[in-house]
């Protein structure tokens, strides 16, 4: 029996549950296959090696931040065929989140608002889950680590929380993603703004040489941003990424616009609207930020990959590598390796 049939069958009892409940009773179905060595019947990955940000990825389908994000279930998210995983965002310390009901489905949409608001057990709880991850461990594979702020921590601050995680969770990151761009976190996105980005990206970057020099080994770090950005913001924060040599840019984070889904159910709930209507509003940032920075750095392109042509398409508008997230909820794990496929046939 093949993923894409088991996923079918199980995709009704899991949207029949309250969306988080769903997303807890998956990933821990997940890990318990793993453990098993059932994920190797129906997982086979594909190879479409690419170097990109000086790192050798197997093909270039990566599993987006936001799915695992205390790092708990790496293993079993491995064995799905990504060629790189993103687990976070972490903050400096636990912190629980947005009340719930925070995640809604749009199942005629292709969709999901969240308002997670970063929930995590810390950056220790994340460093030791990675540590005790056989992918780690053996070296089976690329690994990044997104990293953000606490709820609680003033704007202004905010730089400390995240040069914090840095110290944190460089060691065991294959890259570090700086996340700048949740709308779940009130405020976050001002450090999108010319003088706050200039700031912290000054900071990050002194810190992650004297990294560097610390433990002998150069670890990327990237960008993430919202796609709800004008053209005069990209080329601002195109300028920023190249003026102080940032490896790499993910575009793009979920949206705040609310115009694929209006009339829907939970359409007028607040947070982060992901899936099917960001896809062409992400694509169109990831052209408008090639155009700006050329081939100085690479991007990373997320946002409504539903299917193989979606990731064909991230691709040819400017992007080295793309990721997933609302797509496999919509689609399972048969998803990854269409894409890869896709890819693979066309470069």
């Amino acid at each position: 029996m093949s993923n894409s049939l088991l996923y079918a069958l199980a995709r009704p009892l899991l949207f029949s549950l309250d969306p988080e409940t769903a997303h807890h009773l998956t990933l821990a179905a997940l890990k318990r296959a793993n453990t098993w060595g059932l994920t190797n019947l129906y997982c086979k990955p594909l190879r479409a090696p690419r170097q990109v940000m000086g790192i050798n990825f197997s093909n270039p389908i990566g599993l987006a931040a936001g799915l695992d994000k205390d790092g708990a279930y790496i293993d079993a998210l491995a064995a799905l065929g990504f060629g790189f995983i993103e687990v976070g965002t972490v903050t400096p310390r636990p912190q629980s989140g947005n009340p719930k009901p925070r995640l809604f489905r749009f199942p005629r949409a292709n969709a999901i608002i969240n308002r997670m608001g970063f929930n995590n057990g810390g950056v220790d709880a994340f460093v030791a889950n990675v540590q005790a991850s056989k992918y780690f461990q053996n070296q089976e594979g690329i690994l990044g680590l997104n990293i953000g702020k606490n709820a609680d921590t003033p704007i202004e601050k905010a730089a400390d929380d995240y040069l914090l995680c840095l110290e944190k969770v460089y060691p065991y990151a294959s890259y570090v993603t700086v996340n700048v761009s949740s709308p779940n976190t009130k405020n976050l996105r001002q450090l999108q703004g010319e003088s706050e980005l200039d700031a912290l990206l000054s900071r990050l970057k002194d810190t992650q040489h004297r990294l560097a020099d610390e433990y002998g080994r150069y670890v990327p770090m990237a960008l993430k941003i919202a796609p709800d950005i004008d053209q005069e913001q990209i080329k601002t924060i195109g300028d920023a990424l190249i003026r102080h040599k940032i490896d790499g840019v993910i575009a793009t984070n979920t949206t705040i616009s609310r115009q694929a889904v209006l009339g829907m159910p939970h359409a007028d709930e607040a947070g982060g609207l992901s899936g099917a209507p960001v896809f062409t509003a992400s694509t169109s940032i990831i052209r408008a930020l090639k155009a700006e920075l050329g081939d100085a750095l690479p991007i990373i392109g997320v946002g409504g990959i539903m299917k193989g042509t979606d990731a064909q398409s991230k691709i040819d508008a400017g992007a080295s590598l793309v990721q997933l997230y609302t797509g496999l909820i919509y689609r399972g794990p048969a998803l990854v390796k269409e894409c890869a496929s896709a890819i693979k046939e066309i470069n």
